[in-house]
């Protein structure tokens, strides 16, 4: 047997909703309070070291020590995909004991 838990939402009262804000020219100023109905929503964020193309029987061949060359050289940006979708650039940095990405290069939207 589940148990439902009700979720609940507190209502907007009229008076304490503010507008948002205008600019000079009109424009509506957006924050990141406004994203907050999608803070929770998962995504898969991927790294890109390099690419590399080659034959299945290579592939196949490929064992412990060997290496795979990229099409990257060293200090070259990595991309960042955000759900399969280039959305930056960045290097690879050494954190504590782990490796992460410091990005350097947002990378905007070409279809907008």
């Amino acid at each position: 047997m589940t148990q439902s838990t009700d979720v609940q939402l507190p209502e907007l009262d009229a008076e304490t909703k503010m507008p948002p804000e205008q600019s000079a020219d009109g424009e509506i100023k957006r924050t990141a309070s406004d994203l907050e109905a999608v803070f929770d929503v998962p995504v898969n964020v991927s790294a890109v070291l390099g690419k590399s193309t080659m034959e299945v029987s290579k592939l196949l061949k490929l064992g412990r020590g060997m290496v795979v060359e990229l099409d990257r050289k060293i200090g070259e940006a990595i991309d960042i995909y955000v759900n399969d979708r280039l959305v930056a650039r960045g290097e690879v940095v050494l954190v504590e004991d782990r490796l992460g990405i410091t990005m350097t290069e947002i990378v905007k939207d070409e279809r907008a």
